[in-house]
């Protein structure tokens, strides 16, 4: 046998690369790998990126800031079937990243992409390519790109796919590319809706018609949201007067109103919004008057709060210095809604509807049935809320409803006082002023301002006023007429009476006090002992009935601690059976005289010259006079009701010479028709009772003072009525005055000067021809003398220069 011969081994050829394993560990590297010629290269690298992407947005991102899309984006189309499978699947991963979708609408990848659609390829082809137009669909320059390249047909074709997850993507995507078919108006709409808030853009959109194609959009469009947002662009243009008149010219009113019928509570927001901008324009608020304000009534009574709160805020700006829109509200059977509104949860609707109910209120006829809805109890809750606006425009329906008296009893007994006195105290500068103007319509009436100043509003009026950045023209006119209620206190602390203060029952002079001092109540100045002090001057001219039988045997006669005698008690009983003894003057409560019962049948301390008046009193003989003066020695003491209760009625201590007084000057004096002959007799009435004519050389010898503080001590208190002064000076005779003028109608001031002095201002009309007004002489002021010449009249040119000397 021949020997084996071995075969030799035949070398590579030179020119060809032998085969390399490569393993990378790095994504980079991989991402290199994308630019390889070798399909083998290519579909691996392909399937370790996929692989990495599904990993989590943060890989998606590397690959991103790797470069690995672009490259992957020609592999779309590359002819090795499983290359091209491959990147597809990458593209419906890679696609749900913003960036990437950002990246492939710049690279315009979307005709590959959609090309991966085509019924020839495979299954998972199309899973991943509707996958990425799926994601690529959710924004709108992406479904312009997917409707321009076709995309839309193949994806309905595949909606009959076997493999459910082609089902899904390509249903999705199709819905998302439906959606695209309405949005853009409503988007574009919003955009020039906000646009329309910078001038220079608004001038430009007007300047090009933009105007009147967006209330074509208002006009002619179905859909809610177009309607809406045309509706919204309406509105901002509307802050513009040129942009309102042309929309007047459009007639944008009769589309405001449709869209007010809109079934979608968005538009009928917006519309409403549209309304309330227009009404700055007086030819769409007229054409309103008919149409719009019963619609605008009707969604007063929405279950949507919105609704109703943008309804209110169309009929407030229709309804505000409008009384023929206020009107047709009223006519349209808005009241009770607009009530209804107050106890709303929203604060704009509250305050929206409180300005209408302001504005309607303004004409009697619509307050009244305002009223009628029991409006002041409605608006307590608004008084107590917690937003300043709510309370601004509460405070200011409390001042248009609250204009009679029925009206500020509901709200006192309603409890509605007390928020609005708390309301003077706001930090806010609208609120306090609303809150004052109403606290000066409520002080209307002395019950209701007694209850103000119970509450404190006076005192915190008067804090109010002291600040030079709170005060207000109202916080001031609200003190004053709170004071005109109190002229108690007025006089105490403004040492001054208009002729319009009228003095009544109860009034009384404690003398001047110092801002922010307390003014005692006459109850409690009363009960206090006498003292040092100034007397305090009561006027008082009602009777009382004395205490019963079984309290006789006190007899001590300090006001308000004890009871009167028992001649008085033994008075009262006959009193009590005589039939007609006494009638009281109808305006002055003053008793008058009946003639079959004699002056001095009354608890009564007359002086010397009041018994002298002829006509005054009948002579009733020794006994009766005896009686008298057994009388005049104990004073009419208040009463107590309910002895031992703790319950006890105060009355303030009687004048029966007071009493007297009215009753002689209604007789004598009031029966005078020259004015200026009545006001020379009552000042010599006056100076009568109190001592006379005093010359003013012999008025440091008037032993006045000696006078007041045996009074003091027969009293057993400081508070003197006023007809128990028989030696007065300036003051005393002042204020007795003024007290009796004002029963009889004539009108006088009062005025408080400097050491004692007070004096009474009399408007009368000049007698020479100087200053002559229409024919008639002008009036000027003078001073009354009722102490050197009673009954002399002084013109009063300079109080500084002539007052004194005059007093």
């Amino acid at each position: 046998m021949g020997k084996k011969i071995k075969k030799e081994v035949e070398p590579p050829p030179k020119d060809v690369f032998d085969p390399l394993m490569i393993e990378s560990k790095k994504a980079a590297t991989v991402v290199l790998m994308l630019n390889s010629p070798e399909e083998e290269i290519l579909a691996k690298a392909c399937e370790a990126i996929y692989k990495f992407a599904l990993k989590g947005e943060e890989n998606k991102t590397t690959l991103l800031e790797l470069g690995a899309v672009e490259p992957l984006t020609k592999l779309l189309t590359h002819e090795d079937k499983i290359v091209r499978r491959n990147a597809t699947m990458i593209f419906g991963i890679l696609a749900s990243n913003n960036d990437v979708k950002k990246l492939l609408r710049e690279l315009d990848v979307m005709n590959s992409v959609i090309a991966q659609l085509a019924p020839e390829e495979e299954v998972v082809i199309h899973e991943f390519a509707s996958l990425c137009l799926a994601n690529m669909s959710a924004e709108y320059t992406s479904k312009v790109q997917i409707f321009e390249h076709g995309g839309l047909e193949p994806l309905i074709r595949l909606l009959s796919s076997p493999d459910p997850d082609v089902k899904k993507n390509s249903m999705e995507c199709i819905y998302n590319l439906v959606q695209e078919l309405n949005d853009l108006h409503i988007e574009a709409l919003a955009v020039i809706a906000n646009c329309l808030e910078d001038m220079d853009t608004m001038v430009q959109i007007q300047q090009t018609g933009g105007l009147k194609k967006l209330l074509s959009f208002a006009e002619n469009s179905t859909i809610p949201d177009i309607q809406k947002n045309a509706a919204k662009a309406i509105t901002k243009a509307a802050y513009d007067p040129e942009n309102r008149k042309l929309f007047h010219e459009q007639e944008v009113e009769k589309c405001l109103v449709a869209l007010l019928g809109s079934e979608n509570d968005g538009t009928k927001i917006a519309a409403s919004q549209a309304i309330s901008a227009m009404c700055e324009n007086s030819g769409s608020k007229d054409f309103f008057n008919n149409q719009g304000i019963p619609q605008l009534i009707q969604l007063l009574k929405s279950d949507n709060e919105e609704v109703r709160e943008a309804a209110a805020l169309a009929l407030a700006n229709l309804t505000t210095c409008n009384p023929a829109n206020a009107n047709a509200a009223a006519e349209a059977d808005g009241i009770d809604p607009l009530i209804n509104l107050l106890s709303s949860k929203r604060d704009g609707a509250i305050a929206n509807a409180a300005t209408v109910l302001t504005n309607m209120a303004m004409q009697e006829p619509l307050r009244l049935n305002i009223q009628n809805h029991d409006i002041m109890h409605a608006i307590i809750s608004p008084l107590r809320s917690a937003n300043t606006v709510v309370q601004s425009k509460a405070a200011l329906a409390v001042t248009a409803t609250a204009c009679d008296v029925e009206a500020r009893t509901e709200l006192r007994n309603s409890g509605g006082l007390e928020p609005l006195v708390e309301l003077l105290r706001s930090k806010n500068d609208e609120v306090r002023k609303h809150a004052s103007w109403a606290v000066m319509v409520c002080a209307g009436d002395e019950l209701t301002a007694n209850e103000l100043c119970r509450l404190g509003a006076l005192d915190i009026l008067e804090e109010v006023n002291v600040s030079g950045t709170r005060k207000n023209k109202f916080s001031e006119a609200a003190y004053n007429k709170l004071l005109n209620n109190n002229l108690s206190l007025k006089y105490s602390q403004t040492g001054y009476l208009s002729s319009s203060n009228i003095i009544n029952d109860g009034f009384y002079d404690y003398g001047r006090i110092n801002p922010g001092t307390k003014l005692l109540p006459l109850k409690e100045l009363c009960l206090q002992e006498p003292s040092d002090l100034r007397a305090v001057l009561l006027i008082n001219s009602k009777s009382y009935v004395s205490p019963p039988s079984s309290m006789e045997d006190k007899s001590d006669v300090g006001y308000g601690r004890s009871i009167s005698s028992s001649s008085s008690l033994r008075r009262s009983s006959k009193e009590k059976n005589k039939k007609n003894s006494y009638h009281f003057s109808a305006g002055f409560g003053s008793p008058i005289e009946d003639k079959s019962e004699p002056a001095s049948g009354r608890n009564t301390v007359l002086s010397k010259s009041a018994t002298k008046e002829k006509g005054w009193r009948k002579s009733k003989g020794k006994k009766e006079e005896e009686k008298v003066k057994e009388e005049e020695e104990v004073m009419v003491v208040p009463k107590f009701v309910g002895e031992g209760s703790s319950d006890k009625e105060w009355c303030p201590p009687s004048d029966p010479d007071f009493s007297m007084y009215v009753y002689e000057v209604t007789k004598s004096i009031l029966p005078i028709t020259n004015i200026k002959e009545q006001i020379e007799d009552l000042a010599k009435y006056v100076a009568e009772k109190m001592g006379g004519k005093i010359p003013k050389e012999k008025l440091p010898d008037f032993s006045w003072e000696l006078h007041i503080s045996e009074l003091k001590f027969q009293l057993k208190s400081n508070v003197i009525p006023i007809g128990h002064v028989k030696k007065g000076i300036f003051y005393h005779r002042a204020l007795l005055f003024k007290a009796l003028a004002d029963r009889i109608g004539i009108g006088c001031s009062l005025v408080r000067g400097e050491y004692g002095r007070a004096w009474n201002e009399v408007m009368l009309q000049n007698d020479s021809r100087k200053g002559v007004i229409g024919g008639l002489p002008a009036p000027e002021m003078y001073v009354i003398d009722l102490m050197f010449h009673p009954g002399g009249l002084m013109k009063l040119r300079s109080r500084e220069a002539d007052l004194y000397r005059f007093i």
